[in-house]
């Protein structure tokens, strides 16, 4: 998944970071210096491709997973995936945060304030991980690849320049599967989302991808879907 949400204050941030599956939907402030792209060998090519591969895999994913903000904060929750574009990422209490793509729009949303932001999925990068097909390789400017024994670590970025910071996947060869991602927002924070005990192929209830919003802030153009 590469999903990477940044740019949002306190508990705000770190929950977003979840999403983003693969990036960030909103970053805070820009990086200092274009990072240059690899270009990227046969083995480096293989690899990355790895990761690709498993995300196209699975039509419907579900499992938990654990976060850790830039300032050693932990939470956790619950989440499903259904392609194309749903997705829903349930914190675990105290944590008010849940956020829901349905689609079209992607909502992040304080269920103890009952407020919201809403961003086109479109404009994201978790189009993505929710996308029928991903080639992460053409779609993502690749700045590093670490290809060991055991997993394949790949450093990113958005290629099309809607996300400040960096995206890094770590891909676990023994389980055949992305195991964490940590994201590096424009100031240099990272947070780190690792993912346990995930399922494929459950059909998720569909109420699951709906979200109810008394005041919701929309950003962004409407989408493209």
């Amino acid at each position: 998944m590469l999903a990477l949400i940044t740019g949002f204050a306190g508990l705000r941030r770190n929950a977003a970071a979840a999403a983003f599956a693969c990036a960030a939907l909103v970053a805070a402030g820009q990086v200092a210096g274009a990072a240059t792209e690899l270009k990227l060998n046969a083995q480096q090519t293989a690899a990355v491709g790895q990761i690709s591969n498993f995300i196209n895999g699975f039509k419907t994913l579900q499992g938990e997973f654990t976060q850790t903000g830039p300032k050693g904060t932990v939470s956790r929750g619950i989440f499903y995936l259904q392609k194309p574009g749903k997705m829903r990422f349930e914190y675990a209490s105290p944590n008010p945060f849940v956020i829901v793509s349905d689609g079209n729009w992607v909502t992040i949303k304080n269920r103890s304030k009952d407020k919201a932001d809403q961003y086109p999925l479109s404009q994201t990068p978790l189009r993505l991980v929710l996308s029928d097909r991903v080639n992460i390789a053409q779609e993502a400017k690749i700045l590093s690849v670490e290809d060991t024994e055991s997993s394949i670590t790949v450093t990113l970025e958005d290629r099309k320049n809607m996300v400040p910071g960096q995206l890094i996947l770590v891909y676990d060869k023994s389980s055949n599967a992305l195991q964490q991602w940590v994201v590096v927002d424009g100031q240099g924070r990272r947070t780190t989302v690792a993912l346990q005990n995930m399922v494929p192929g459950v059909d998720p209830d569909p109420e699951l991808f709906k979200i109810a919003v008394t005041r919701a802030t929309t950003q962004g153009k409407k989408s493209d879907r």
